[in-house]
């Protein structure tokens, strides 16, 4: 449905990256496991090696989940949006074309341990 606006809109989002000291916020969600409610959200900087990224702040978040230990992460079938994704671990997440607000979805065939008939 149209808005009509009584005037002009000034305001300016307060997730900026600017606001941000350098970092910059990336969402990240484990397909087919709700023990996670939603995508989780970090501030990380932009030259973070994508492999630290997986280890130092990824990993540690997902931990709760049993499948956690299991992963193989040569397997896991990345989307980066909605779009299938292949990152480089060796390369900054800047470089992988990870941008503010940006969301990683990780997907890990035969891990489904609270989904058992997901595909």
């Amino acid at each position: 449905m149209p808005v009509k606006s009584i005037g002009a809109y000034t305001a300016t989002p307060a997730d900026v990256q600017a606001n941000f000291h350098g970092a910059q916020l990336v969402y990240a969600s484990w397909d087919h496991h709700l023990l996670f409610a939603a995508p989780f959200i970090m501030p990380v900087p932009p030259d973070m090696l994508f492999k630290d990224w997986v280890k130092d702040a990824l990993t540690p978040l997902i931990a709760a989940d049993p499948d956690t230990p299991q992963i193989d992460w040569t397997r896991v079938q990345w989307h980066l949006g909605a779009q299938p994704w292949q990152p480089d671990f060796e390369r900054s997440l800047k470089d992988n074309g990870v941008r503010h607000k940006a969301q990683i979805r990780m997907h890990t065939p035969g891990l489904n341990s609270l989904m058992p008939f997901a595909a």
